[in-house]
Order: structure tokens, then C-alpha cells, then sequence
């Protein structure tokens, strides 16, 4: 079939929706779907690790040598993170996917 004539809507298909805080997992923006779904899932571990340290600390379960390595593994992951988001060029509404009825994940 010659593709100046596609039926209307092959030729439809070609929209690119505008970002719905969903992610959008088709053949042209597979890779970058691909890296916002890591990358959520990373800040998600992220936050939940966090999250536990801070248990802990409060907890009074960890010396102060380890309080002090924890905050700097804290700190490092953050940054790490924030380099991701720069490369990929991705914002923190960006990670924060819909689930629907669910609500956002983050």
C-alpha cells in the first residue's frame, strides 16, 4: 500500500498526546517510557529506604558512625537521582505517575 494513501486513521495515529502524568509506552516514545517507568520505580526504593533510615535513627537502633554513613549513602542516592532526572529530562511531576482510581504513586 503506498503511504500517501493511508486511511485516515493510520494517518491519526501519528498524534502524540500531550503528558497525562501516565505513562505512554508506544513504538516512537518506547524508550523514553521505558526510562520514566525506571526511573519511578528507582525513586520509589529511593523514598522507601530513606523513609526506613529515618526509623531507624529515631529508633536509636544505630550508632553515630552509622548515622553518619547512612546520611552519606542518603545524600549520594539523592544526587545520583537528581542526575538521572537532568539526563533523561524528566521533573518530579514527571515520576510521579497516575494510577487511576489509585491515585499518584508518590
Amino acid at each position: 500500500m503506498n503511504l500517501n494513501n493511508q486511511p485516515k486513521s493510520l494517518a491519526s495515529l501519528d498524534h502524540r498526546p500531550e503528558k497525562s502524568g501516565r505513562i505512554e509506552l508506544d513504538a516512537e516514545g518506547a524508550e523514553e517510557g521505558l526510562a520514566q517507568l525506571v526511573l519511578t520505580v528507582i525513586e520509589l526504593l529511593r523514598q522507601l529506604v530513606e523513609r526506613q533510615a529515618i526509623r531507624r535513627v529515631d529508633g536509636g537502633n544505630l550508632s553515630e558512625e552509622e548515622i553518619e554513613k547512612l546520611g552519606v549513602a542518603l545524600m549520594n542516592l539523592d544526587i545520583k537521582m537528581e542526575e538521572l532526572k537532568e539526563i533523561f529530562n524528566f521533573t518530579d511531576e514527571d515520576l510521579n505517575i497516575d494510577l487511576g482510581p489509585l491515585g499518584n504513586l508518590l
